[in-house]
């Protein structure tokens, strides 16, 4: 697949979704993969932030990734970012360091989550909250 086609795949999967202020989801995805392309990312590191989180929110499948037509990498960048039910912080961050580009992705990922404008948006329990998340993510993938 094309960088387009993947974009207008995942644009399409996340259509009806919202993030937490309520706008469109597709506005992160697009925010991540543009990260991802000026931190130096390569096509398959874009590709996967574009699809970062299809699985996670059940927008697309497994089955679906495993059929599409995308690189290895791009996959396994995809399933690593791919968090799973009561899976630890810390055991998520070894998955992501040990699969190579997916740390840049998720980089990428909580730059966007973590922007102050962003997060002035919400109430402040739930950004005092999404703060001490994702600066203990930072610091886990930071981790030799």
């Amino acid at each position: 697949m094309t960088l387009a086609e993947v974009e207008a795949v995942a644009r399409e999967a996340h259509a009806t979704q919202t993030d937490k202020t309520g706008r469109p989801y597709v506005e992160h995805l697009e925010a991540v993969a543009g990260g991802v392309r000026e931190r130096g990312g390569s096509a398959e590191q874009i590709a996967a932030a574009w699809l970062h989180d299809a699985l996670e929110d059940g927008a697309l499948t497994p089955a679906w990734l495993d059929g599409a037509a995308l690189s290895p990498l791009t996959k396994a960048i995809v399933l690593a970012l791919t968090k799973h039910e009561g899976e630890s912080p810390e055991s998520y961050a070894q998955r992501l360091r040990a699969t190579p580009g997916a740390v840049l992705v998720k980089q990428s990922d909580l730059a966007h989550n973590a922007d102050p404008r962003r997060l002035a948006e919400l109430d402040e329990p739930t950004r005092a909250r999404l703060t001490a998340k994702y600066a203990h993510m930072r610091s886990l993938l930071a981790a030799p």
